[in-house]
């Protein structure tokens, strides 16, 4: 079997093939395929890029299995632009450009393999560190776009997804990868006992993971405060949204849901991320009849969470004006009619859908962002929590944003929950809602806190501090309702929240120092021992 192996990563198709098949196998162990074998896709690349001749085929092979992966992980980009019939055009190439640029800090990771990768077991250790590197790169980098990192292969709430409270997703996918990457050298000719050493290894690793994650959930314990929460899911189509017949039933459809009787009142109401097709200035306008009808629907000492595009002054902007996709607390606190209690402007926005990147240079291609407003949004400061009159401080993040680890203080600072409000109706009933839920439940785990998450056409959901659903608080995409639900009380302040990424630089140092003129004089005086013993034999 080895020698077939052999055999097929050395044939050009073949490998070609086999590229394809790695990012594949790894996309489909993500949520909703589950495929967990397909984490077997890590160990394939890594072997590919060993057998390619020179650094510039290890590139090649890290390229296709990025874009295979990604293409079967970010497909769903081109719903958004299938909304508006005027910019359909691009979906094909938001479908495929897409996967075709994050697939470049794969073959970033797979070329630097290639041109230094060491012998033997730590060769493992590299592998898992470069791609680790590379993972945390894809999500910095021009504001990054965190989707689907190694890590989060594990649906959230599992227990091996557990160790994201210790190093975050990106330590988790750094650890995962090496996990399993150990078993690659099973399939190839070699030293027998390195390679089975290096495979038991690996499943003690994961093994490692399961238990020791398997054993913190079973010392968790949820309990619960006296804030009961509303979550408002009006099921409002995006291409339905914007048409000019449909305000008025959109807000009546908002306000309803948010009265509706229920056996213990809410006290917080939570709405999606730019609920109604409408600028904040239009909402809360003097005379506005959605004023008084907001105010009608709150019942005495509730409080209203809800998102809603802004505008403001700026004599330095295109136009005169910024604007913003916002976060909105209500409250009737302090006098008859609503206030406005807090404020919270989106900071990281999402490229093509929010800004453009290179705008002037975009616009003259015929490229526009999706945004319903004169202009692109402008980033507010980094995220912060804001106060809820009646309930503790939260920690706000607007959809895309609950993609990154990192934003949510911990100490003095730290909140007592997460709101995540998000749009998903751009992408209907594809795989992106699903999986956004499950990237946007790391956030719990690493912070060990709940969270509050809406959405207009799903998935709403009330997320735990271990990134488990809570009960059957869900609402799936394409159902209307209201989730009421007691907020979970925070867990202990979690390792990754008080050193954030931390342990993943550790781990990341550490595989790397195999590089190091030290490490690699030792491999080539032990490779000139075992030579002379040989010949002496």
């Amino acid at each position: 079997m080895n020698e077939r192996i052999e055999t097929a990563l050395a044939h050009r198709w073949a490998r070609i093939g086999l590229a394809l098949a790695a990012g594949a196998g790894a996309a489909l162990a993500h949520t909703p395929f589950g495929v967990l074998p397909g984490m077997l896709g890590y160990p394939l690349l890594m072997l590919l890029a060993e057998r390619s001749t020179r650094a510039r085929g290890g590139v090649w092979m890290g390229w296709l299995a990025g874009f295979a992966y990604f293409g079967i992980g970010c497909w769903w980009v081109a719903e958004a632009f299938l909304v508006n019939p005027a910019q359909a055009w691009m979906a094909p190439f938001a479908a495929s450009l897409l996967p075709m640029g994050l697939g470049l800090f794969w073959a970033a990771a797979t070329g630097l393999y290639r041109r230094y990768a060491p012998s033997g077991v730590a060769r493992v250790l590299v592998f898992a560190a470069l791609f680790g590197l590379m993972e945390w790169l894809r999500g910095h980098v021009l504001t990054g776009f965190p989707w689907n990192p190694a890590g989060a292969g594990w649906k959230a709430g599992s227990a091996a997804s557990q160790f994201a409270a210790v190093a975050g997703v990106y330590g988790l996918g750094v650890v995962t990868v090496a996990a399993v990457s150990a078993f690659g050298p099973l399939a190839v000719a070699g030293e027998r006992r390195g390679r089975i050493v290096a495979a038991g290894l690996g499943a003690a690793v994961l093994a490692a993971l399961v238990i020791g994650g398997a054993v913190r959930l079973g010392q968790a314990r949820l309990s619960f405060t006296d804030t009961t929460v509303r979550i408002v899911q009006a099921d409002i189509d995006q291409s339905y949204k914007w048409s000019p017949d449909a305000y008025r039933s959109i807000v009546d459809r908002y306000i309803g849901l948010t009265a509706q009787s229920a056996a213990e009142t809410p006290d917080i109401i939570v709405w999606p991320e730019g609920a109604l097709p409408a600028t904040a200035a239009d909402v809360f306008g003097d005379g506005s009849p959605d004023a008084a009808a907001l105010a009608r629907a709150l019942r005495p000492g509730q409080s209203l969470i809800m998102g809603l595009s802004r505008g403001q002054a700026d004599a330095t902007a295109e136009g005169g004006a910024r604007y913003f996709n916002s976060l909105f607390v209500l409250t009737d606190e302090g006098g008859p009619g609503l206030r406005i209690a807090a404020v919270y402007d989106k900071y990281r926005l999402v490229p093509f859908g929010e800004y453009l990147p290179l705008g002037s240079l975009m616009s003259r291609l015929g490229v526009r962002s999706l945004v319903h407003v004169p202009a692109d949004f402008s980033p507010g400061p980094r995220p912060a929590p804001i106060p809820v009159p009646g309930v503790g401080p939260v920690q706000p993040l607007i959809c895309y944003e609950g993609l990154y680890p990192g934003f949510t203080p911990a100490g003095r600072g730290r909140p007592e929950w997460i709101v995540n409000i998000s749009n998903d109706a751009w992408f209907g009933a594809t795989s992106g809602p699903i999986q956004h839920l499950n990237l946007a439940s790391y956030r719990a785990i690493e912070t060990g806190l709940p969270i509050v998450r809406s959405t207009p056409t799903g998935i709403s959901a009330m997320i735990d501090p271990w990134g488990r659903g809570v009960g059957d608080h869900r609402l799936a995409s394409g159902e209307s309702g209201v989730i009421d639900a007691r907020l979970p009380r925070p867990a202990g302040a979690t390792l990754y929240g008080r050193f954030g990424d931390g342990l993943f630089w550790l781990l990341i140092l550490s595989g790397l120092s195999a590089l190091a003129p030290w490490s690699r004089a030792t491999s080539w005086l032990k490779a000139r021992l075992d030579s002379s013993r040989d010949r002496q034999a």
